[in-house]
């Protein structure tokens, strides 16, 4: 079973679209390969933006959980 503890945690709750988006793409470029970031948002509009993020970039969202108003998303990056 591959490791899921984040490398590094980005908290954006406070901050709307496209500020999530922005700073996870940043974030994501500060880690290795194979390791995860854990993004914390509470925009509506994260979700979406943040899968459409990974499916182009090839990166993987290895879980979404969903606590109270807030997301909690782990992204590993891939290449």
């Amino acid at each position: 079973m591959q490791e899921t503890k984040p490398r590094k945690t980005l908290d954006c709750i406070g901050l709307y679209c496209p500020q999530p988006l922005f700073q996870t793409r940043e974030q994501i470029d500060s880690i290795e390969v194979g390791e995860i970031l854990e993004v914390l948002a509470d925009d509506p509009a994260a979700e979406e933006d943040l899968k459409r993020f990974a499916k182009r970039t090839g990166h993987e969202i290895v879980s979404i959980e969903k606590q109270g108003d807030v997301l909690r998303f782990l992204i590993r990056k891939n290449k």
